[in-house]
């Protein structure tokens, strides 16, 4: 019996595709439509035989139509794909452009600013197909264009998929958490964040605990950098972690939670809970971390502990021996009261909390604040919380990358190198990384900087997606707002975590004519450029705790470009909220400056009606704007024409005595009218 074989496995042994199988076998006379047909063998071999000889005549015109006629054959076949000519090394190179469709119900992971290309392979859709269906919704794009995350959705809807969003950040906090072995843990120091509302004591408590003075060199006695910090109680580090307290910095408080262990929320005793204080409650919340409360300024004499317990528990935060979940300590600052109970209350949450870490692991840690030294170059503040950090590492957080050069503790002294929970000073990255941002460590520098433009890579094109172009209503809604005027700032600021927390208190200041519009920010001092865009912007420079350099203040002075520096940021968003102030409309009210009663009326043929007037309250001056009242009627309004006492001109007259009024335009004056005088002053406008 003849041995029988099927066209699939024919053409697996053959390495080709079935098409071309089925083309050999009809070309030969032999019957055969779909992969699963079994062919007798020597039949086949025959096939291959009788055509080989005419495989070079592919060019031959005959050779085309056979493939024409076999292609439009196969795209007809129930569950085959459209296959274009009939050479194999062409039809796999047709099948290979086709993207391979994921079942219907599987979600997709689609990258943030993928273009048409990008979606096509993930969606295993034709390019032209999703033109197309954009083409329909009144977007023409091309096949390299990004497409916004809202445009994905909307595609992958319109083709019944799921899609997953992947952006830059996620995808690189997703890389760098790899699991640890339940062995290679190892107990670390926990990490606690000091939050709470402004002058409550944060940092004087930190002082206090640490036995410094780094309250006195903030200004105006309020933290303006996230500083973190180590002590050593009965043996065992704690790390702590400084936030701000005004309400400006509540993106700067919100990394510190996210970094956390702990969260220790300061309120004094004799203010109680105040707006920050929420805040830091909701931070904490969102962290999912234990909350330990420390109730300050319990030396004061108004201190009252009770109430602060009381108010907490609004909000779920309930004392122990009420019988909820969080430790209460009551400590003062600055009589150094319960600073041992604090730090042993601490110390116990800690160790029920079971903190551990891999310090054998590649370093990896969040960056807290970045800035640029003049002297070091990009100096960066990280918090390693996984692994061991050492000298000459490749790092890259974000779209910085670069080596560890020379790393710090946080009293200024060389490491070489630094396990789980301490707080560190790099240098080394070449660029300024995001406050918050992820930092990890990786085979070499080479690595790091091919990451950091990968993820460069990602961002811009995130970036590009959100772009919209200028549509007919966007124009109208332009030309509508022309009214509106701008208020264009400069920001630059000493660290990123301050510069970002400046932009976000300006862009809250706003007021439907007059917005603000921030055209360059940046870490580092004034520069020349800065001035010289502020110049031909109009803008105002705003320096946060960062002087102009000798040749910027000198071409600003020239230029006429005003450049302000602050030490506290809310003075800087008050002077701004001023300066708005003033580039609003003007706005006008009137005010009554006095009145007189008609007692007498002549009649001048060549001038009018003279009213014969008494004043009876104010003053009645020349240029003011009068009303002619009559039975509590406003009959006419308008201008002092002549005013006159006895017989000589007047420019005002006062209460008590008597005048003669001219109305300029009106002669239909009578006995027992009321002449108001007002005046129409200018009027300062609020946001």
């Amino acid at each position: 019996m003849a041995k029988k074989s099927k066209v699939a496995d024919i053409a697996k042994q053959k390495g080709t595709s079935v098409d071309e199988v089925l083309a050999h076998l009809k070309r030969a006379g032999i019957s055969a439509t779909d992969a699963e047909d079994s062919i007798d063998d020597a039949l086949v071999e025959r096939a291959y035989a009788a055509s080989s000889p005419r495989r070079p005549a592919r060019g031959a015109r005959g050779g085309r139509r056979r493939r024409v006629v076999i292609d439009a054959q196969a795209s007809r076949r129930p569950g085959k794909g459209s296959r274009r000519g009939g050479g194999g090394d062409r039809g796999h190179a047709e099948v290979a452009e086709a993207p391979a469709a994921p079942p219907p119900d599987q979600k997709v992971k689609v990258s943030s600013g993928a273009s048409v290309k990008d979606l096509s392979q993930a969606l295993g859709i034709s390019t032209a197909d999703i033109i197309k269906a954009l083409m329909g919704m009144g977007e023409m794009v091309t096949i390299t264009q990004s497409l916004s995350d809202e445009a994905i959705v909307i595609l992958a809807d319109e083709f019944k998929r799921t899609v997953e969003i992947a952006h830059a950040a996620d995808e690189g906090d997703e890389d760098a958490t790899p699991e640890d072995r339940p062995e290679d843990l190892k107990p670390r120091a926990p990490v606690v964040t000091v939050m709470g509302h402004v002058d409550h004591g944060k940092t004087s408590l930190l002082d206090a605990v640490r036995e410094t003075e780094v309250a006195a060199g903030e200004a105006g006695g309020i933290t303006q950098h996230i500083g973190a910090y180590q002590v050593v109680h009965d043996g065992r580090q704690i790390t702590f972690v400084d936030t701000p307290g005004h309400e400006a910095f509540t993106a700067m408080r919100a990394r510190g939670a996210k970094i956390t262990d702990i969260a220790t929320i300061v309120v004094a005793a004799d203010d109680g809970v105040m707006p920050q204080t929420i805040e830091a409650i909701d931070h904490a919340k969102a962290a999912a971390v234990p909350v330990v409360i420390a109730i300050n300024k319990i030396d004061r004499p108004d201190a009252n502990p009770d109430k602060v317990k009381q108010q907490l528990t609004e909000f779920e935060i309930v004392p122990e021996e009420w019988g909820g979940e969080n430790v209460f300590v009551e400590v003062s600052a600055k009589k150094r009261q319960g600073l041992d109970n604090f730090l042993e209350m601490l110390l116990l949450v800690a160790e029920v909390a079971d903190l551990k870490a891999n310090p054998e692991a590649p370093a990896s840690g969040f960056i807290i604040e970045s800035r640029v030294d003049p002297g070091r170059g990009v100096v960066v503040t990280m918090l390693v919380s996984r692994g061991t950090l050492h000298v000459g590492d490749g790092i890259v957080a974000g779209v910085a990358a670069g080596r560890v050069r020379a790393m710090r503790d946080f009293r200024g002294e060389p490491l070489e190198a630094a396990g789980p929970s301490t707080p560190v000073e790099i240098i080394g990255f070449d660029q300024l990384p995001d406050a918050g941002e992820l930092c990890r460590v990786v085979e070499d520098e080479k690595t790091a900087r091919a990451l950091a433009h990968k993820r460069a890579n990602r961002v811009k094109a995130e970036q590009l997606a959100q772009q919209r172009a200028v549509t007919l209503d966007d124009l109208y809604a332009r030309i509508a707002a022309g009214r509106v005027q701008e208020l264009s700032l400069i920001v630059k600021a000493d660290v990123q975590g301050s510069l970002e927390a400046l932009q976000d208190a300006l862009m809250q200041i706003q007021h439907e004519e007059v917005k603000i519009g921030i055209i360059r920010s940046g870490v580092g001092a004034v520069t020349e450029s800065d001035v010289m865009l502020a110049a031909a912007s109009e803008a105002i420079i705003i320096g946060f705790n960062v002087r102009p350099n000798v040749s910027a203040a000198a071409l600003a002075e020239q230029e006429g470009v005003d450049i302000r520096t602050y030490r506290v940021i809310y003075k800087a968003t008050e002077e701004v909220r001023a300066a708005l102030m003033g580039m609003l409309k003007p706005q006008y009210a009137e005010q009554v400056v006095g009145s007189a009663e008609v007692r007498q009326t002549f009649r001048a043929s060549r001038v009018g009606t003279i009213a014969g007037c008494f004043v009876t309250d104010g003053t009645i001056p020349r240029n003011a704007g009068v009303r002619l009242v009559r039975d509590g009627t406003v009959v006419f309004e308008g201008r002092i024409g002549s005013l006159k006492r006895f017989q000589e001109d007047v420019r005002e007259v006062q209460t008590g005595f008597e005048c003669g009024i001219l109305l300029d335009g009106f002669n239909d004056i009578k006995e027992g009218d009321v002449i108001e005088a007002y005046e129409t002053r200018e009027v300062a406008r609020e946001a």
